[in-house]
């Protein structure tokens, strides 16, 4: 039994790899690894960065959407919750983190 397990070892290489081999072996992780980071991980982080200073530089009158697709335009601000005024006598407070992004370029139908 002894034999056949040092047999095994020796056909996969067991204590004769050259020098740099154990880099060689790792090289194709670590290529996926950088391509995964290249075109996922840091696109997120950028896109989370611009969602963040947006979120920072919201102001009163600034027309906004949240997460849940309401329509909203800023009535008054916290630094955790926002008042939004969306429709005629009608605010809700949302949290800050569900404000999803700035209206581009609409118009409400109340103006």
């Amino acid at each position: 039994m002894f034999s056949s397990i040092q047999l095994l070892l020796s056909a996969a290489g067991g204590g004769d790899m050259p020098p740099g081999g154990a880099l060689v072996q790792f090289a194709p992780l670590i290529i996926i690894f950088v391509i995964f980071y290249f075109l996922l991980i840091r696109p997120q982080q950028k896109k989370q960065q611009t969602h963040r200073q947006m979120l920072q530089n919201l102001k009163r009158g600034d027309k906004v959407l949240t997460t849940g697709g309401i329509y909203g335009t800023i009535e008054s601000l916290t630094d955790t919750s926002i008042q939004l005024k969306i429709a005629n006598q009608v605010k809700i407070k949302v949290s800050r983190s569900a404000i999803a992004g700035l209206q581009q370029g609409e118009k409400n139908e109340e103006e």
